[in-house]
């Protein structure tokens, strides 16, 4: 489901609508968007990324331009998420605040990672699949484990 309410640039190649939920979101020029992937209300992609298939991208997660998403990453947006307030009824919008969490130019992310809010992964940086990031992620560095740490530099790679 693609709602109308979501502002897909030119040349945005989503293989699969049907499979898909999609709404309230910024997807820029020319990005690729897998099967069953989640982009919801307040989120922002940049050009040229690739969103790989069930990849979960929450309000409050802004992805800049050339970001490889891989198979199956989640991006929180709550350091306490809770069901219920303090008398048992169902939480509302009103009884939270969105953390933001910012991925950087040209970064990728491994198959399965998990990002937790409120962090910000660097330009250029890779984080390993599998690997759960608790913390911000310097500009070119390779992060894995769990919880993720640096393990090397993505420019002594190339």
């Amino acid at each position: 489901m693609i709602k109308s309410d979501v502002q897909l640039g030119e040349g945005v190649a989503i293989y699969h609508p049907d499979l898909v939920n999609l709404y309230g979101c910024k997807i820029g020029a020319n990005t690729k968007i897998g099967t069953f992937v989640e982009i919801q209300k307040g989120a922002s992609i940049g050009a040229r990324c690739k969103i790989s298939s069930h990849t979960f991208i929450c309000e409050g997660v802004d992805i800049e331009d050339g970001v490889f998403i891989g198979h199956g990453v989640m991006f929180t947006n709550d350091i306490y998420p809770k069901a219920v307030d303090a008398e048992g009824n169902l939480q509302t919008e009103a009884d939270w605040e969105v953390v933001r969490t910012l991925v950087k130019t040209r970064a990728s992310i491994g198959s399965n990672a998990a990002i937790l809010c409120g962090i910000t992964i660097g330009e250029g940086a890779l984080v390993g699949a599998g690997a759960v990031v608790t913390k911000d992620v310097p500009d070119y560095a390779i992060v894995s484990g769990v919880p993720a740490r640096i393990t090397g530099d993505v420019r002594a790679k190339a």
